[in-house]
Formats: C-alpha cells, sequence, structure tokens
C-alpha cells in the first residue's frame, strides 16, 4: 500500500526581539520582479525589441446585415457588386453606341449589350476571385469575396454559368465575330494572371481593346456575321483606349499595388507624376483618342468594306 504524502511543514519564521507571544509575525515579503523559471525548464518567451513592427491579424469575415438591409447582402446583389458593374455597363453602353454609329440594326444592337455585359461580369469574378486575399488584407471596400459575404464557389459557379451563356451569344453574332469576342473575353481571363504586376501591365488590356472593332465589323445576327474587316486605324486607336482603361481602373488601387511590390505602368507613372496630375493627363489622354475614333469612324467607317 501506498504511503500517504503528508506536506512538510515550514518552520515559524524567527521572531523579531520584544515581539510579545501570541501576535502573528508577518512573513518576509519578496519585492515585485520576473519570476524567475524553474530549475530544468527552458524558458520560450523572447523579449522583442523596441520599435519591431506587428503583423496585423487577418480581417474577420463581415456579418451579414439583418432586417430590410439584408437585401443588399443578398447572393444576387452581391454578385452584381462582385462583377465591377460600373465598368461592366460602361463597355457595354459603349460597345452598343459604336454599333449604333456603325449603323447596325437596333435588334443588333441589344444582342451587343448583353454580349459585351457577360463577358464584363466574367471578368469581374474571376478578378475579384484572383485577388481575394489581396482585397482582404488591404480591407478593400466593395469586395464581397473578400469580406466574406459572397462565398467563392458562388462566384465561381456564377463564372462557369456566364461562360455557357457567353458562348451562344458570341456565336449569334456570327462564328468570325464569335471567336474573336471570345477571344478577347480570355485575353482579360489570362491577364488576370499574368503581366499584371510588371511593365508590361499594358499589353492584355491594349490586345483586348483592339479585338473589339474586329468583332462589331464582323458581328451580324442569328449567327450570320459578315466579311467586312475593321479598319486598321481603328484597331490601332482601340489599342490606344485600352491602355487609357488600363491607367484609369488602376489610380484607385495604387496605394495597395505599391505595398505588394508591384512594378506596372501605372504605378511607376504614378510615382513619378503624382495620382492627381497622372488622373489629369490620362483623362486628357482618353479625350483626345475618343476623339480620333470619332474621326475616323465619321470619314473611314469601321470598316473597310
Amino acid at each position: 500500500m501506498a504511503r500517504p504524502h503528508l506536506p512538510r511543514r515550514r518552520p515559524a519564521a524567527p521572531r523579531p526581539a520584544g515581539t510579545p507571544v501570541g501576535e502573528p509575525v508577518a512573513e518576509p515579503t519578496t519585492p515585485p520582479g520576473p519570476t524567475p523559471p524553474a530549475a530544468g525548464s527552458t524558458s520560450t518567451a523572447t523579449a522583442e525589441p523596441a520599435g519591431t513592427p506587428v503583423a496585423p491579424p487577418p480581417p474577420t469575415p463581415r456579418a451579414r446585415r439583418t432586417g430590410p438591409a439584408r437585401i443588399l447582402d443578398s447572393t444576387p446583389v452581391l454578385l452584381v457588386q462582385a462583377a465591377h458593374p460600373r465598368q461592366a455597363v460602361a463597355t457595354a453602353v459603349l460597345m452598343s453606341v459604336a454599333a449604333a454609329l456603325a449603323d447596325r440594326p437596333t435588334r443588333e444592337l441589344g444582342l451587343v449589350l448583353v454580349t459585351v455585359l457577360v463577358g464584363q461580369a466574367m471578368l469581374g469574378w474571376h478578378n475579384d476571385l484572383v485577388d481575394r486575399r489581396r482585397d482582404a488584407t488591404h480591407a478593400t471596400r466593395g469586395k464581397p469575396l473578400a469580406d466574406g459575404r459572397l462565398d467563392p464557389g458562388t462566384a465561381w459557379f456564377a463564372l462557369a454559368c456566364g461562360l455557357l451563356a457567353l458562348v451562344p451569344l458570341s456565336v449569334a453574332h456570327g462564328p468570325t465575330a464569335g471567336l474573336i469576342y471570345l477571344g478577347s473575353v480570355a485575353i482579360g481571363l489570362l491577364g488576370n494572371l499574368t503581366l499584371r504586376t510588371g511593365v508590361l501591365s499594358f499589353v492584355p488590356w491594349a490586345a483586348a481593346f483592339a479585338t473589339y472593332p474586329a468583332f462589331l465589323s464582323y458581328g451580324g445576327w442569328g449567327g450570320v456575321g459578315t466579311d467586312e474587316a475593321p479598319q486598321p486605324a481603328m484597331v490601332l486607336l482601340a489599342a490606344l483606349l485600352g491602355v487609357g482603361v488600363h491607367l484609369l481602373t488602376a489610380l484607385w488601387g495604387l496605394v495597395a499595388d505599391h505595398e505588394d511590390g508591384w512594378t506596372y505602368l501605372p504605378l511607376r507613372l504614378g510615382l513619378r507624376l503624382g495620382a492627381a496630375r497622372l488622373l489629369a493627363l490620362t483623362a486628357l489622354y482618353l479625350g483626345l483618342v475618343t476623339v480620333a475614333i470619332g474621326f475616323v469612324g465619321t470619314t473611314s467607317g469601321l470598316g473597310t468594306g
């Protein structure tokens, strides 16, 4: 049978001279300070030097709103928000206007609008999926994928559905025009993955926009296109317009991109000129290119026919 372990009695503290018997003796106190580690133990705590930056904790997913405001956090609304709606609508409307100036029938204008809108939405969803962690790190506003309100799987599903809708919509313009527009969307998707952080970041934008005149000139209705090739000057001006749009859309993220070590063209120009001056020059550049497109369009037309 194991012998019970009894605690040892602590020896009584020596009684100072002159202390009456029966009066408790105060225990000696130890001055406050760090407690030394026990014998045989290894201390794992290390002192950090003063001024060492502490990494911020990862952002927590934003809770969905309740009450009437929950409509703003519904899945359809969040998908629209993640599709870069302003850029998508602006591009689709401008393409429809260009088609109208090229004397395309009214029914074809609606087809152009819907086709470009679906393609631009796909590019927006893909961009936010690729940048989800970056947007969360920088707490970028208006990014439901980054703040956790929209599930990535839902965005991927919407992207797949968009592709299934985009193929017949593109082919409805004719085989040549359809393949050209699908190629422009493929260039945009590839641009979300490559070249975007370096000095050649403008290349996907210029290449994608350069396909737009061909998409409009070869386009038709009911899967029957035309054989009218675009004016070379229009292709060049459209590519220059894509470079300007790239500069304009990148202006609002220059600070975050600089923190991430990007070296692309808008950031290089912003560091040299300043954001305000770069915005003014970009607006002037876009205005001049637009005027040149209007001049070529009215004098030579969109196509060579």
